[in-house]
């Protein structure tokens, strides 16, 4: 009999340390299901930080990279930046962001010591871009846009830079009525 009632009595404590290893199981799968959001959101924070620090192509950063391409010999990272600057001269206020770090400057010193028709192109479009905003037309004109506009060779190999030039010197006509 005692040979029985010491099964049962076994048996009894295997169940509840089985009640109790179920229970200690979903407390683990719960504490891991916390802690993986948490290591989630962790992810997410560092991500999004890195994110901040090593691709600085957003907003005023790529403005500034791309005057500073202005800058740079190399006639293909000349055009590159006055891309870019076309790109972002969408609304007024990116415009004058770009006139104020010396963007519109940059691009008639590129136009007027540009070498190729490439060249040329780019920097007359995006010179074309950044003149829908009145304000930049202003600051532009000051800066002596008309002449070094004019100065600029006619090509019959590339029609679109005499299209950029005619467009620009007639907004400039029409600021210079307007005002």
């Amino acid at each position: 009999m005692r040979a029985l009632a010491a099964h049962f009595n076994t048996s009894r404590n295997f169940s509840s340390f089985n009640g109790k290893a179920a229970d200690e199981a979903s407390l683990e799968q719960e504490a891991e299901r916390k802690i993986g959001w948490l290591l989630k959101l962790f992810f997410a924070g560092t991500a999004t930080f890195v994110a901040y620090q090593f691709f600085p192509y957003m907003g005023d950063n790529l403005m500034h990279q791309s005057v500073s391409l202005l800058h740079v010999k190399d006639p293909l990272f000349k055009r590159m930046g006055a891309s870019r600057l076309a790109r972002f001269a969408i609304d007024d206020q990116r415009r004058m962001k770009i006139v104020e770090i010396g963007g519109a400057q940059e691009l008639l010193n590129m136009l007027g010591s540009a070498r190729d028709e490439r060249t040329q192109k780019e920097a007359l479009k995006a010179l074309s871009a950044l003149s829908k905003s009145d304000e930049a037309v202003k600051a532009l004109h000051n800066a002596g846009a008309i002449s070094v506009i004019k100065s600029t060779p006619d090509t019959f190999k590339d029609a679109e830079i005499g299209a950029y030039k005619s467009n620009l010197l007639k907004r400039f006509q029409d600021f210079d009525i307007s005002s």
